[in-house]
Formats: structure tokens, sequence, C-alpha cells
């Protein structure tokens, strides 16, 4: 009996999945964090998530709204300073990997949280980068999920917040960086991972009854798919549950409940 369950749940689970026991990962706020619990409340229960703040090992009851929730603080091993965690933690090589959420992306996975439109006077200021950036140069690997649109997937940002592989795929060639940079974006449609060769995002998995049609349509280049296309699998009923349990728990906790 096949389980009904949304596109936003299909991508947080396939997201989750992408995590394995044992990692350490620097979480941001938003999407990357309901993947990153989950993973910790299913598969992965000693994964170690870290946070921006400051935050080693934490375990949240509830997702954060930002890296200032007390909840992180409070449900953490430990709490450093934000120089420490950076100079030691992530720049020391101790993160396997990043986990980042975003604006805008392009078809070399560079990241845009800066500004849509012209730079001297743009349309809309968006948060800025944070972490991000440190995060994508430092941690091992970079995993990034995010909604599906022609909005957010461009085929060349508005401004270069947070590195992938540069304008021309080149970017992380020759420059010492500890990390590989993206190697897996996971959409509510699908999942991509960069070419080896030329680092163009080519998209890797289907997500259950999604069309290439689909895909093409929510792109903003001409996007290319593997030659051995796979089917993402299903979320299975214990991973739906926990989510959902999660959320919940979230908005009752939010809503001062």
């Amino acid at each position: 009996m096949s389980l009904e369950y949304t596109a936003s749940e299909m991508m947080t689970v396939t997201a989750a999945r992408a995590l394995e026991n044992g990692m350490t990962c620097f979480v941001g706020i938003g999407l990357p964090s309901e993947a990153a619990n989950l993973a910790r409340l299913t598969h992965a229960p000693d994964v170690v998530l870290i946070y921006e703040s400051g935050t080693l090992q934490t375990k949240p009851d509830v997702l954060p709204l930002s890296i200032g929730d007390g909840e992180l603080c409070e449900s953490a091993l430990t709490t450093v300073s934000v120089p420490e965690m950076f100079r030691y933690w992530l720049q020391g090589g101790k993160v396997s990997v990043g986990f980042l959420g975003t604006a805008q992306i392009d078809r070399y996975a560079n990241l845009n949280t800066t500004l849509i439109g012209d730079y001297a006077s743009p349309k809309v200021r968006l948060p800025g980068g944070g972490g991000a950036p440190e995060i994508a140069t430092n941690a091992g690997e970079v995993f990034i999920t995010l909604k599906h649109s022609k909005r957010t997937f461009v085929k060349d940002v508005d401004f270069i917040t947070t590195l992938g592989f540069g304008r021309d795929g080149k970017g992380r060639d020759s420059v010492p960086n500890i990390g590989r940079g993206p190697t897996r974006v996971i959409t509510d449609l699908c999942v991509m991972k960069p070419d080896p060769e030329t680092k163009e995002l080519v998209v890797t998995s289907l997500h259950p009854g999604v069309t290439r049609e689909q895909i093409i349509e929510a792109t903003g280049w001409e996007i290319r798919f593997a030659d051995q296309l796979e089917s993402t699998p299903e979320p299975n009923a214990r991973e739906l549950e926990m989510l959902r349990e999660l959320k919940a728990r979230t908005d009752r906790h939010h809503a001062g409940e």
C-alpha cells in the first residue's frame, strides 16, 4: 500500500537520507535543519549537528527559528564561541558536511543569499551569507536543499554569495580548499549532482511521479539528465511519522502552547 505524502515531505526525507550516521554536519536554518534533525531522529542517531551560534552536538526537540534560538543551546552537549566554531571546528577540517539552503542557485551550484537584481540598485535585499561561504569552503562536502522553480534555479545567480564551482565551473581548480564543494542538490522534484568534468548540475534521480518535462519547465537553464536516471525511493511510514511529529511539536512550541 502506497503512503500519501507531499512534495515537501519527499524533499525533506530525501535530504535527511543523504546524511550518514556519525557524520559531523554544520546545519543551516530552515529546510537543512528540518532534514538534519529528521536524520537524527531516524537512521542517524549519532549524527553530530553543529549550528553557527557555537552549539555542538545539539539535539533540539523542536526546529529552531534561528541560530540564536535558545533550544539549540539548551539541548547541546556544549556551546563554544563563534570564533572557535569557525577557526577550530570548521577551518580545522572537522566538519564532514555543510547543509545549506539558498534563495538562488545556478548551473554550477553557486548560491545567492545577498540580493536579487543589480548590485548597485537591487530589487530585493536578502539576509546575506552568514557562515555559508566559510562552510562551503571548509566542510568536507556540501549538500543543498531548496524548492525547485525558475525563480530559484537560474542560469547565473545575480551575486555569488557562496561559491559552488564559479561562473565557469572552474572556481575550485588549483585552490587549496579543504572540501570538495557541493556534491548533492535535493529539491521537491529531483536530486542533482555536479558533472565530474564540467561541474554543471545534472539530474541523477527523479522523485516518484515527477517527469523530465516538469524539471525542464522549473529550471532556468537547459538542464541535463544522467544517462542512468534513477527513481528516488519513497518515504517510509516511520520517516513520515517522525517528520510530522517534529513539525507539529515545532508549531505548538512557537505558538506558545
